[in-house]
């Protein structure tokens, strides 16, 4: 993990002008400056960056944060891979915390194996356009694919040469270790002796997200019977095949932009269509897709189009494994290629242009596909077709997002036509599946130890209810949004001014204010977001510090971090100091209003708590007998009501009415 000394140096030299700049054309515009957004196609700037706030907000789309949150939701990388980005920015040096012997050793094998991949991805490369074999063969070969120079080096491919064992002699006098050379596939071991394994290969390097090399892809060109065509790198610490997809790294910007990726089988087809312009692909291998490859795509897309180059009867069982997909909630498209034709050679007959053309003009959906297939496979056969029915309807069961509804219907209508079957017949068998799922999640979950409910934990029912209550009531005015603002303004005061001095002599703090009025802000409080702010902050003001909004703005939680922004940004307007002079009144306003506004919203939540114990000892004097008990209620009645006149006096106004 990396240290807190090491995170504070990086936040204190952020510039999220400079980091935003980066890669955003900005223009100052009065004291923010504006630009294109690159979350979404826009020809008007609506991209605003705030230096003074340290966020970013899009009017167009609605996307905010800050700089880590930019360089996170732009270049997909976890907070710590962004915090890593940042330092190497600005050269500063990454200090670890304490981690455990296995851990450490682990992190530092990892490292060693990212170094080799570098150092080999390097050579090879430098064979292919330096060495006489290398572009005799090599460059040879990828120049007769079509590859332009630039491409090549793109996608940083390269050669190994024919020879025994060329590689590895260079690689252990550079004082590599045998190994883990050993380990990342590179080198093999032969009649006891070191040999490189890519030998008389073109090498395609597989690279992670961030760009780093995780293995590779090696091609072979001399025909044989006794070698395969392919070899890859074999599964390590740092390169496992499930998680990975080919062509990642150069397609996610592409990918999130367009919001769709195109998957397609092998490395040639990704870098031909890269070469095209057609940038939003990646490639699965050759395999069959995985629930970790699906998440990697879905922290891009929802939408999914698959490329294939073989007949419908050959992609039936590749077809079975797509369930996960939409169980995973994507919106799966299918495209079949004309016969004897694949990705690669396609765009490059008849270019990118008519190449989308045709995608968008053949995507078929992936549920009535599955099941236009199968229904030719089924033909009269009954038994066949009942088994269809069972897994059209198990398919369709596992649409069960509350915003995937309609879709969900649509499909039941579409597939009971096409099935020649009653379409409430379907629903009830797609509801039996649905409540089957839904009895073996409860079963699991009361076998864990019971926690905090997430969505994972909800049943599909309860997910559904609240995404609708959201639906409903997130948007918009309601009641709660006057006091939900009141909430958000506490959290501001503290974030702007919990150091200020509250009163010089006993020395307090606005903070020491806050946390120290006569109820605690968890009664206070009503929204669950606010609690959660207000709670952090106590757990670092009870250690005796006092942090500022900063902390909070590049916190670790994304979420929180992305709703402080939020917060931030929401102001009203600052009375103009030309009040003064036109309404001849004393008016504060700007930083200098911050003991008032403290006093002000402060006094408004204990005098909605005090609302609501008034409603509640009202209610239970209407349920009460005994005199004395009656009596206790009236005199608290009283006092509240005293304490309600005070408070309304303090805040200058009569709230509630």
């Amino acid at each position: 993990m990396i240290s807190q000394n090491t995170i504070q140096q990086i936040l204190s030299r952020i510039d999220i002008v400079e980091i935003v700049g980066s890669f955003v054309k900005l223009k100052k515009r009065g004291a923010n400056y504006l630009g294109n957004c690159p979350f979404h196609n826009e020809k008007t700037p609506s991209f605003t960056v705030s230096p003074s706030k340290e966020i970013y907000k899009c009017f167009g789309c609605g996307v905010s944060g800050n700089a880590v949150s930019f360089i996170m939701e732009h270049e997909k990388y976890s907070y710590v891979e962004a915090l890593r980005w940042l330092a190497q920015k600005y050269q500063i040096e990454v200090e670890e915390t304490e981690v455990s012997p296995q851990l450490k050793q682990f992190q530092q094998l990892a490292d060693s194996l990212y170094i080799i991949n570098g150092f080999a991805k390097d050579y090879f490369a430098d064979t292919l356009f330096n060495n006489e074999e290398g572009q005799n063969v090599g460059l040879s070969y990828f120049e007769e694919r079509g590859f332009t120079e630039e491409t090549i080096r793109k996608f940083q491919l390269g050669y190994c040469l024919n020879t025994r064992d060329s590689f590895v002699k260079t690689a252990v006098a550079k004082g590599y270790n045998l190994e883990y050379l050993q380990k990342t596939g590179l080198v093999t071991i032969r009649n006891e002796q070191p040999v490189d394994n890519y030998r008389g290969r073109v090498i395609f390097p597989i690279h992670n997200q961030s760009g780093k090399v995780l293995g590779f892809g090696a091609r072979i060109l001399q025909k044989t019977d006794k070698a395969p065509k392919y070899i890859n790198s074999p599964e390590n610490e740092i390169y496992i095949k499930s998680r990975v997809l080919y062509g990642t790294y150069f397609a996610r910007q592409s990918i999130d932009k367009l919001n769709e990726c195109l998957l397609v089988e092998g490395y040639t087809d990704v870098i031909s269509l890269h070469q095209a312009g057609v940038e939003n692909v990646v490639a699965s291998s050759g395999t069959s897709l995985t629930q970790d490859q699906l998440r990697l795509i879905k922290k891009y897309t929802n939408n999914l189009t698959i490329i294939y180059d073989g007949d419908a009867a050959g992609i039936k069982a590749a077809l079975r494994g797509l369930d996960m997909a939409v169980e995973e909630g994507l919106n799966v498209k299918l495209v079949l290629l004309p016969e004897k034709e694949d990705p690669d050679s396609y765009v490059q007959r008849i270019g990118a242009a008519a190449f989308r053309e045709f995608i968008e003009e053949h995507k078929q959906d992936f549920v009535l596909f599955k099941l236009q297939i199968s229904l030719k496979d089924a033909g009269n056969d009954s038994a066949k077709k009942s088994q269809l029915v069972n897994e059209i309807a198990e398919t369709i069961s596992k649409i069960d997002k509350a915003e995937d509804f309609t879709r969900q219907q649509d499909y039941i209508r579409q597939c009971s036509q096409l099935l020649k079957i009653d379409e409430q017949g379907l629903i009830t068998l797609v509801n039996k599946f649905i409540r089957e799922r839904l009895t073996k999640r409860e079963q699991q979950n009361n076998r864990n130890t019971p926690a905090a409910p997430s969505d994972d934990d909800l049943s599909d029912e309860a997910i559904a209810a609240m995404e609708a209550a959201e639906a409903q009531y997130g948007g918009g005015e309601n009641l709660f949004n006057k006091d939900e603002k009141q909430e958000k303004e506490l959290v501001k005061i503290l974030l702007r001014f919990g150091d200020k001095p509250f009163s010089e002599e006993e020395r307090n703090t606005v903070a020491d204010y806050i946390f120290h009025l006569p109820y605690d802000f968890e009664s206070l409080v009503s929204s669950e977001l606010v609690k959660r702010i207000l709670r952090e902050y106590k757990r670092i003001y009870d250690e005796g510090n006092i942090p500022d909004k900063k902390w909070f703005l590049y916190h670790e939680d994304q979420d929180l971090a992305k709703n402080i922004a939020l917060i931030i940004e929401d102001k009203e307007a600052d009375l103009s100091v030309n009040w003064k002079e036109r309404f001849e009144i004393d008016t504060v306003f700007g930083d200098v209003a911050y003991l008032k506004d403290t006093i002000s919203t402060s006094n408004y939540l204990i005098l909605r708590k005090i609302k609501k114990m008034i409603e509640e000892n009202q209610q239970e004097a209407m349920n009460l007998t005994d005199f004395e008990e009656m009596k206790r209620c009236m005199e608290l009645h009283q006092h509240l009501k005293q304490l309600e006149k005070e408070l309304t006096q303090g805040l200058g106004t009569v709230i509630f009415k």
